[in-house]
């Protein structure tokens, strides 16, 4: 009989990956009338506010003291908020929103190559052959099947922004470790407070190159849906079921869960009526394949070491951004 807890968690977990996976083309609906750097801006100038004003709650107000870190917390804050949706968003629109959504599930396999290169922790042979078959997958999903177009001109340029912004995120991941006296709570919201102004400033910036400009009134009235379902959603609901379902999966078990993203970015394509070459399908099928496969492998000692497994991942660590 499946338990209570397990129930539970595997709903937060599609709670917030069905979220993740929305995400992507509700942001590229509102990017016709935003600019990527203001998209961002309301979306993480609201949800640093969140994330502080909750932080404070729980943890109380000391919990907002830098320790002296200001300068690493605003390196971690702008690679991860200001370097992933800044590139994704600006991406999105070179792009489709389906494969953005596979490119950013490769994360846990291009953190296992982080760790290789950073903390000489080798992959086993069996990640090795799973990142090979994604990435087989990935350039089907990119290319259609045709892979010389992605050396054409402007081939493949959104979706090369999309994998820049996973690997600003996946840096970001990194951060993490270096403050493991700090919840996951705490490190979300230190990093989104520098990280937001961050965003602030190279939206000036922008600006003056005339790549920005403030949307008005009427604009933002005009989007409010999509600017209240990655808020609310994406950036607070999200984050929270994905913590809830790793406290109660483990962290194992929960990653499997980042393959509904493209699944869910998928399903609302064929619904707005799209439709998608053979080649998208095999390379998508592919590339979560390897990811599910690998997250079970890596699990298998897991299993051993009993309820060790299901210790909450902190919030910068998961394999898919709990901002977008």
């Amino acid at each position: 009989m499946v338990r209570r807890p397990v129930i539970i968690g595997s709903a937060m977990l599609v709670v917030a990956t069905a979220s993740w996976g929305a995400m992507f083309p509700v942001a590229q609906s509102a990017l016709t009338a935003l600019d990527a750097f203001h998209l961002t801006l309301f979306r993480y100038g609201l949800g640093a506010l969140i994330f502080a004003a909750i932080l404070v709650a729980t943890e109380g107000w000391r919990a907002l003291r830098a320790d002296g870190r200001l300068l690493e917390l605003t390196l971690f804050g702008t690679l991860g908020y200001a370097g992933f949706s800044l590139f994704v968003f600006t991406g999105l629109p070179l792009t489709t929103s389906e494969h953005a959504s596979v490119i950013v599930t490769l994360m846990p396999l291009m953190t296992a190559l982080a760790l290789w290169v950073f903390r000489g922790q080798r992959p086993r042979p069996a990640t090795f052959a799973a990142i090979g078959l994604a990435i087989v997958g990935v350039v089907l999903v990119v290319s259609k099947g045709h892979v010389a177009h992605l050396f054409s001109a402007g081939g493949g340029i959104g979706d090369g922004m999309v994998f820049v912004g996973a690997v600003c995120w996946m840096l970001y991941t990194f951060g993490a470790s270096r403050f493991p006296a700090w919840s996951p709570l705490r490190y979300a919201a230190m990093t989104c407070l520098p990280g937001a102004a961050m965003i602030a400033v190279f939206a000036l910036i922008a600006g003056r190159f005339g790549h920005a400009s403030p949307p008005s009134l009427s604009t933002l009235v005009g989007v409010w849906p999509e600017l209240g379902f990655i808020l609310v959603f994406c950036s607070v609901i999200a984050v929270f079921a994905w913590n809830a379902g790793v406290r109660a999966l483990g962290a194992t078990n929960g990653v499997l869960f980042i393959n509904l993203v493209p699944v869910t970015a998928f399903a609302i394509g064929l619904a707005q009526g799209h439709t998608f070459h053979g080649a998208e399908i095999v390379g998508s099928a592919l590339t979560l394949s390897a990811v599910a496969v690998n997250s079970l492998w890596s699990g298998a000692p897991a299993v051993a070491r009993g309820r060790a497994s299901r210790a909450p991942v902190p919030v910068a660590a998961t394999a898919c951004p709990q901002r977008g």
